[in-house]
């Protein structure tokens, strides 16, 4: 018999009272692999109690009808049917050992039930027993002694109303009968805890799984956090540093950063509000503000112009919206950190902004920028973004590559798919 896949400490489903969990049947428990190590014995619950009950009225039953058999046996002396009597009496009452011994009761048994009638019974219900509780190896050696002693047994007690022919062959199907019961007993209980074990996995699977989905929708949640904010942010710093140096700016230039700072401020907020709202709730926000695309590169630019920063733009998509919106968000993206990392890293230069594609040959995405002058001061956590977008281009089907060029400035080339 294949064994069943093992049921972990706890899966059973149990019935707790306070101070123990009581399991609905001994077996299941036993079928526990790590029950046996941690010392702890199965428990008989109600059900246990009454099939231990039956069986062992079962034993009497039959060990009461070879008694009267005894009795009108006028061959058998009366010293030797009172210990055939005391002996069956004694393998009745081991019955309730059944569980806790099963194998050992049933090599026991084997060759007492030989001896005595009125044993016979409890024979049977040990081997029964031997069938449930015990892996298949055991099962076949004991039934087999069992079958082979069949016609000894009665060739020593012959049947005075059934022929010998007519007795051996009846009792080898009885033998049989009960063993194969035993085993499809115990074969079904493997197979209810199995799946049991398999529901229970499943569960702990299609957990992991919506962990996992959680975790990485939480990571994009932080890469499109990097990408929004860290634009947003740099114009921030840009128009705070320009008040800050230049004190004497004429009015309406420094009304016009001002402007710029605080509609700066207002759309990280916005964004961030978002974001955290995301966070909250699990799911995205159907009514929030919509995602910008490849249509919005134009405000793009225009905001990092009004910065202070040189960009030139070279669009040459005939008509973006046709763009998928996942495409075009990831190119809006790639551009966006582009121009981010230029304002940071060489301030003053002149960014080009080159997008090119169409359907079947895919997008296009190249932002340059000259090297700086002068020395800039090193800027933390630089090149996390373009770690990230790397990996959100490479999700999309695409590829991203960036590095300095022969002429000391630096590029961002990225091209993703398009119909």
């Amino acid at each position: 018999m294949g064994q069943a896949s093992p049921l972990p400490v706890g899966e059973t489903p149990a019935l707790f009272t306070g101070r123990r969990w009581f399991f609905p049947s001994a077996l299941l428990h036993e079928l526990d692999p790590d029950a046996a190590r941690a010392g702890r014995r199965p428990r008989r619950t109600a059900r246990d109690w009454v099939v231990d009950f039956s069986c062992f009225l079962l034993a009497v039953v039959v060990g009461a009808t070879a008694m009267e058999a005894l009795a009108d046996n006028p061959h058998v002396p009366d010293g030797l049917a009172v210990a055939d009597q005391v002996i069956g009496a004694l393998a009745c009452a081991a019955v309730w050992l059944r569980r806790r011994w099963p194998l050992g009761l049933a090599v026991a048994l084997t060759p007492i039930s030989l001896l005595s009638d009125t044993s016979g019974g409890a024979g049977l219900i040990a081997l029964f027993t031997l069938a449930v509780h015990r892996p298949f190896r055991y099962v076949a050696w004991v039934g087999g002694v069992n079958v082979a002693l069949v016609p000894l047994y009665y060739w020593v007690r012959p049947d005075a109303d059934v022929p010998y022919l007519v007795s051996v062959p009846f009792a080898v199907l009885l033998t049989l009968a009960i063993v194969g019961w035993g085993m499809f007993v115990r074969a079904k209980r493997q197979l209810m805890v199995s799946l049991r074990d398999r529901a229970r996995r499943a569960e702990t699977e299609a957990r992991l799984r919506a962990e996992q989905a959680q975790r990485l929708a939480r990571e994009a949640i932080a890469r499109e956090m990097h990408d929004v904010l860290a634009h947003r942010l740099t114009l921030l710093s840009v128009h705070a540093g320009a008040l800050e140096f230049r004190p004497d700016a004429p009015p309406a230039e420094t009304a016009r950063a001002a402007g710029v700072i605080r509609e700066s401020a207002h759309e990280a907020l916005q964004d961030l509000r978002e974001i955290i709202g995301v966070l909250r709730a699990g799911e995205p926000d159907d009514t929030g503000r919509p995602q910008p695309t490849l249509a919005a590169l134009d405000t793009l630019v225009a905001e990092s112009r009004e910065a202070g920063m040189k960009v030139s733009l070279d669009h040459r998509v005939e008509n973006p919206a046709a763009v998928p919106s996942s495409v075009g968000r990831t190119a809006y993206r790639i551009t966006q950190e582009g121009l981010t990392n230029a304002r940071k890293h060489a301030p003053g230069t002149e960014v080009t902004v080159t997008v090119t594609g169409a359907p079947g040959t895919g997008l296009s995405v190249l932002v340059r920028n000259p090297p700086p002058e002068g020395e800039v001061p090193p800027v933390p956590g630089s090149g996390q973004g373009l770690i990230g977008l790397t990996e959100r281009a490479t999700l999309a089907g695409g590829r991203l590559e960036h590095g300095p060029t022969p002429r000391g400035g630096f590029e961002v080339r990225a091209w993703l798919p398009w119909g």
